[in-house]
């Protein structure tokens, strides 16, 4: 049957930016995941929630490219990546924040902002990162790891806007940090979503991903088994304690 608009003209069909399909990855002979299938479109705020093991950094880093043995199918804004080096899936627009954020000591707050390059026209100018990020704006001298927790987020995440990547991987962005912190966190992934960015967010604290995400992804043992929509995320609230083993 065909999709048509309120005027019953064809309506077209929009592909997503991401879609992943049977994604396997392994450590070594460890075999962590186990057929991954979501798929995320342009401009949406999707979360990855499970149990720790569960897979969810795997498949952040599967899709990076960073994970050696990978099958199945990524699919990026109509481009197949599974089988592209990490650093050309980067230059597709993609940014990756990890969880240890990868600030590096012996730099300066700006030299760690600095730091990767341009990898698509159209990053954010260090004034509009500042907008974001305040705080950083006064530590620009300091070493990167002098930084409060909370600050080297700030930089981790400031630093991949820079590079013009428009489809951000977020792994872990509060673990750890201040209630005030987690908050602006929460503010700025707001921000960047009205600015027309989409991102994947790896997150323990569900009520934080509830506040900002369109969908969420239940991973267990590698597979994808559930799919929330946030509107009915109440209405499932103990489906999901029961998930996250909460």
């Amino acid at each position: 049957m065909a999709i048509t608009d309120a005027k019953g003209a064809p309506e077209a069909m929009t592909a997503p930016l991401l879609g992943v399909r049977g994604l396997e990855a392994w450590y070594g002979e460890s075999h962590v995941l186990h057929g991954i299938d979501l798929e995320v479109a342009r401009g949406e705020v999707v979360t990855l929630l499970g149990r720790n093991g569960a897979g969810k950094t795997t498949t952040l880093k599967s899709i990076m490219g960073v994970i050696g043995r990978r099958t199945g199918s990524i699919i990026l804004d109509g481009t197949e990546t599974i089988a592209l080096p990490p650093h050309r899936i980067a230059r597709l627009g993609i940014g990756f924040v990890p969880e240890e954020r990868g600030i590096y000591g012996s730099l300066t707050v700006e030299e760690n902002l600095l730091l990767p390059p341009e990898i698509r026209p159209g990053g954010m100018t260090r004034e509009r990162i500042f907008t974001l990020f305040p705080n950083l704006r006064d530590r620009l001298r300091s070493q990167g790891t002098k930084l409060s927790g909370g600050e080297q987020q700030m930089l981790a995440i400031g630093r991949i806007l820079r590079t013009g990547a428009h489809l951000l991987l977020l792994d872990e962005p509060t673990e750890g940090l201040a209630p005030v912190i987690i908050e602006q966190i929460g503010r700025t992934i707001a921000e960047l979503k009205r600015e027309g960015f989409t991102i994947i967010l790896v997150e323990q604290n569900f009520r934080f991903a509830q506040t900002v995400a369109d969908r969420h992804y239940i991973v267990e043992q590698g597979r994808v088994v559930d799919r929330i929509e946030n509107a009915e995320f109440d209405a499932h609230i103990g489906k999901i304690h029961k998930y996250l083993g909460v």
